[in-house]
Order: C-alpha cells, then sequence, then structure tokens
C-alpha cells in the first residue's frame, strides 16, 4: 500500500463511526495477507484486538450495527488509568522499591513481573490486570530486560538492609520538606576537538570534523562534572571541575548548590546526601568527612549521609534521573570547550521537568592530602545505629 492510500484510508476513517473502521480496517488488513493486521495496527494506530474482532466479523457475515446502535465518540468504558488516576502513583511507587537505573540510557527497569504487579495493585484496592500493567509500563518507559553479567563480586549480607535505611531517611526528610541531595561524580571527559560518541543530526554529507586521535596532549584539559540531582524539585546541580576529583572538590560542588538553591529551602536544619561508597565522597575517605564538617559548620546544619553499599552505585538516583539525559543530549557533540561542555550540560532538558544549572569551577585540587587521627577526632560525627559504617551525621560545631 502506498503512501498516498494510507493518506487516502485515514481520511475516510476519519469519517466512519466505530464499526464501520473498525470493518475497513480489517479489510485492508485481509487484503495485505500475512501480517497485514500488525502493518494495519502502526499504519492506523487501532489496537490488535479491535483489528482482530473485525476479521472475525467479517468472515461471519455479521451485519453493520443501526447508526442509532452505534456508540458516540468517547463512549465505553474509560481507560482504568483514567477512570483511577490513584492507580498510576501507586504504580509509580512499586515499581519506585525495585528499579535501577544504567547510567548511561533513560529506560528502566523492574524486577518483578506484570503478573505480581497486577496483583499487588489489586491487593491495594486497584483491580488491574497484567496486560494493562505492561501497557503503563511502556508508556512509563520501562522495558524489559535480560540478565547481564557484572563484575560486582559478592553483595553484602546487609544490602538489603541499607536500601531499606536510606529509603527511610529519605522519606522522614522529603515528608519534613527538608533536601535529599544524590551526588556522584559523572565520567571523566577530555575537552578538546575529540570524536563524541552517538550520533546528532546534521546536513546529509556534512560531519563534525575531529581529530583522529584522541591522546590528551591535543586537547584543554579535563572536565570532571560533580552532580548533585534534588531529589525533591527534580533538579541538578553540575560543578564542572579542571584538575583532580577529590574530597574537596566534591564538597566544593555541594557548596556551590547549596549557594545557589539553598533559598528554596528556608529555615532548613539538616540535609540528607544519597552517595556511593567510594570515590571522591567515600565512606572510608577521611578527607570527605574533615571537607564536610567544614560545610556543616559554615553552614550551621546537620548533614547527614547515607552510602548505597558495594556494588549497588547504578541505584543512585542521580544516575539514571541526570547523568544519563545528560548524555543522551551532548552525544555526537564534540566537547571542543570547557564553554560547550556547561552549556550543553545547562541546556538539558526533560519531558518530566528536570532542570540542570552547570558552572565551571577553576580551583585547583591538589591530591594527597593526609588527615591525622587528631583531626579526625576533633570531627563530631555522629555514627548511625543502622550500618554506621554507611550511615553517619555530621553537627556543625560551635564557632567560638
Amino acid at each position: 500500500m502506498a503512501t498516498q492510500e494510507f493518506d487516502h484510508l485515514l481520511s475516510i476513517l476519519s469519517t466512519c463511526n466505530e464499526a464501520q473502521a473498525r470493518w475497513l480496517v480489517a479489510k485492508e488488513a485481509l487484503g495485505l495477507g500475512r501480517g497485514g493486521l500488525q502493518r494495519m495496527h502502526e499504519i492506523t494506530g487501532m489496537s490488535r484486538p479491535t483489528i482482530t474482532k473485525g476479521i472475525r466479523e467479517l468472515r461471519a457475515g455479521i451485519s453493520l450495527p443501526r447508526p442509532d446502535r452505534v456508540r458516540k465518540a468517547g463512549a465505553g468504558r474509560k481507560r482504568l488509568d483514567v477512570a483511577d488516576p490513584a492507580l498510576t502513583t501507586e504504580l509509580k511507587a512499586i515499581m519506585e522499591e525495585t528499579t535501577a537505573g544504567d547510567p548511561m540510557t533513560p529506560l528502566r527497569w523492574s524486577t518483578r513481573g506484570t503478573d505480581a504487579i497486577a496483583k499487588l495493585l489489586t491487593e491495594r484496592g486497584h483491580a488491574v490486570s497484567a496486560d494493562t500493567v505492561g501497557r503503563r509500563l511502556h508508556e512509563m518507559e520501562y522495558s524489559l530486560q535480560t540478565n547481564a553479567k557484572s563484575k560486582e563480586g559478592r553483595q553484602s549480607p546487609d544490602r538489603d538492609a541499607q536500601f531499606r535505611q536510606i529509603n527511610r531517611q529519605v522519606a522522614d526528610f522529603l515528608g519534613r520538606g527538608d533536601p535529599v541531595l544524590s551526588i556522584d561524580s559523572k565520567k571523566r571527559e577530555k575537552v578538546g576537538n575529540f570524536k563524541n560518541g552517538g550520533r546528532s543530526w546534521r546536513a546529509k554529507g556534512n560531519p563534525v570534523q575531529v581529530l583522529s586521535k584522541d591522546f590528551p596532549d591535543l586537547g584543554i584539559g579535563p572536565a570532571i562534572p560533580y552532580g548533585a540531582y534534588d531529589v525533591g524539585r527534580n533538579h541538578g546541580f553540575v560543578n564542572v571541575g579542571m584538575t583532580y576529583e577529590t574530597s574537596a572538590f566534591a564538597v566544593e560542588s555541594l557548596r556551590r548548590w547549596w549557594r545557589l538553591y539553598g533559598r528554596h529551602y528556608p529555615g532548613a536544619k539538616r540535609l540528607l546526601l544519597c552517595a556511593d561508597g567510594g570515590g571522591s565522597n567515600g565512606s572510608r575517605r577521611r578527607t570527605w568527612k574533615t571537607n564536610l564538617q567544614a560545610l556543616a559548620d559554615e553552614l550551621g546544619i546537620e548533614i547527614s549521609v547515607c552510602h548505597y553499599p558495594p556494588g549497588a552505585s547504578k541505584w543512585n538516583k542521580i544516575e539514571h534521573r541526570m547523568f544519563s539525559y545528560i548524555s543522551i543530549h551532548w552525544q555526537g557533540e564534540p566537547l571542543i570547550t570547557y564553554e560547550t561542555v556547561v552549556n550543553l550540560i545547562s541546556s538539558t532538558r526533560t519531558a518530566t521537568g528536570l532542570r540542570i544549572k552547570a558552572v565551571l569551577d577553576h580551583n585547583d585540587y591538589p591530591k594527597g592530602i593526609k588527615v591525622t587521627n587528631a583531626e579526625m577526632r576533633a570531627l563530631k560525627v555522629v555514627a548511625s545505629e543502622t550500618l554506621p559504617q554507611w550511615n553517619y551525621t555530621v553537627m556543625p560545631r560551635a564557632i567560638a
């Protein structure tokens, strides 16, 4: 069927009632032969069950119903997610409990099957079928994923307990209107006229010309994006460093976030950070805690930290709610200058309302800073009773 015929068919469908449209599409599907049903489904958007019903009716020789027996436009049973708006909210809550994200893609996946989810929703007062759950998950950008081998090794026996602790802490802070930040450092990038993975739309035969080699000395320097994702407001902040990813750099990024966005939390006396267990904000890194102490003293607020257990960094919300979209937004675009990096990050937007602000950090952050035992004893760090190695609060010290 040619494009003109498609257009003609669609124009005819716009004048048909429900039964007439069903029969017309069914007749065209039969005429196309094998694969015709799927083809007409793709062309018209009519559901496969509806087309199948039309095919059965045609083959059975059923007559078209009288005009007065045809439902008016918009009649019929409403979709469950329309008739029951709380269904979608409940489904999102269920998926949030068992959802992980790949930092390089916005797609999300669940460890539960649609049958189990439908049963759970029904138990919570939302009678729904597995098919409806599957359709809603696709609309919410979930997808079925296969197993993949990983290099994470053995899981910590306290893994599940720590996830429950993080969920409790996040719910407590958000419930009281206090800020919750998911923090992490994105992959280090080379700034210069180097090839950047992915593709972008350009005039045919006019690709961006980049260097054939990506040796660091051919570029300007490194770009180290350290991000803070505001879980409650769906806003992000990225501090782009130019030297090294150190704990001092990580805490300076938090300081800059507070100066820009702390006004959204007037009167807040505490801040929750959800962080990976390693890197510049590692749970065992002394410089991380000493710099956090300095920030707590400066701001006069309590800074609580929950670290994700080993091998669980992809569960950190910043990975799949912010960094993934940055990667998609700048794919195929050479990161020629630091201004390019900052502008591409700042212009990242999503349909769900994500907004990101990026700034360039010109400070030098030397490596190899040592913290003495005496300096550690001077800190005011209160460990949690639950898994204290991963959960603690840095209290502000009184400054004379």
